[in-house]
């Protein structure tokens, strides 16, 4: 038997802990919260910290919201599920920071009911790494303390959460990854719900270990015109991806969600170019041939 209640009540303390902790982490600005309210039901608590020491753009948003339908996002891979009401409760985070040796970073923990008579219920979520100039021994830790959360759970577990995270963020239409990976699962409830609870719990702990000490090492590297003027060019495949695949922004949009918080993971400096490729043997062009492909990072 599920238990909602106790996943907001989880989540909602997640968003403040992870508030707290990244301020910290950032040392110089602190998080402004704005409450909001969704007119087809339920509501949540938007957190943004900007211009800080580390971090150039920090959103974390909490949402709790339900409705008397489905959005058609959240039951594309659920046919059965379509018209059915619905409950969902979640947690996402985005973090941009100033310094392009610093990773962006990105996590998420959701839980889903659908129906009123024996409801279907189950977990999904993740954490992902996306480097500009990455650091070999960053990516390693990285996936050290993803396979750390899942090991617990099954000989299998991380491997296939690290497969499914490679084909999720995936840019078909550039053919790259986004970054470097992590974990993303989705439809969990096989497990049962406390076992599948205590997964995300470890999980949301996890994302925290592994991305902080990569911040602290990073967080002071020297860095010039160029390697911004490269952030920035990278990050509008951050936004790309957001707004061409991601199930949480279609299906925030979709079910009618605050769209100023929803959009709030988009970063506040981006860069295209026309037809721009690396200079051969650039770092710039190592992290095109070296980390933007699916691999085993702990092989």
């Amino acid at each position: 038997m599920s238990n909602i209640d106790d996943v907001s009540d989880y989540l909602a303390n997640l968003q403040n802990r992870i508030c707290a902790e990244l301020e910290t982490l950032d040392g110089k600005a602190t998080f402004a919260a704005d409450d909001w309210q969704r007119p087809g039901g339920g509501g949540g608590k938007s957190r943004v910290l900007s211009d800080g020491g580390v971090f150039e753009k920090a959103g974390v948003g909490f949402s709790h919201v339900f409705g008397t339908e489905m959005p058609p996002s959240a039951t594309k891979h659920r046919p059965e599920l379509a018209g059915k009401s619905f409950q969902a409760v979640g947690i996402s985070l985005v973090l941009h920071p100033h310094n392009p040796y610093v990773p962006t970073t990105h996590a998420n923990f959701r839980f889903f009911t659908a129906g009123e008579r024996n409801p279907v219920w189950w977990f999904g979520g993740g954490f992902d790494l996306t480097p500009y100039y990455p650091f070999r021994e960053d990516v390693v830790h990285w996936h050290e303390v993803a396979k750390s959360v899942c090991d617990p759970f099954g000989e299998d577990v991380y491997a296939r959460y690290k497969a499914w995270c490679d084909e999720y963020f995936y840019l078909r239409h550039r053919g790259e990854t986004r970054g470097v990976g992590g974990l993303f699962f989705d439809d969990l409830n096989e497990p049962g719900f406390d076992k599948s609870f205590e997964f995300v719990r470890r999980a949301a702990d996890g994302f925290l270990e592994a991305y902080k000490p990569i911040v602290r090492k990073r967080a002071g590297h020297p860095y010039g015109d160029r390697q911004r003027a490269f952030q920035l060019y990278r990050r509008g495949r951050y936004v790309e991806f957001n707004l061409i695949y991601d199930r949480g922004t279609l299906f925030g949009l979709q079910s009618d969600g605050r769209t100023e918080s929803i959009l709030m993971s988009l970063p506040p400096l981006v860069e295209w170019r026309y037809n721009w490729s690396p200079e051969p043997g650039s770092p710039e062009e190592k992290l095109y041939a070296d980390y933007l492909r699916p691999r085993d990072w702990l092989g």
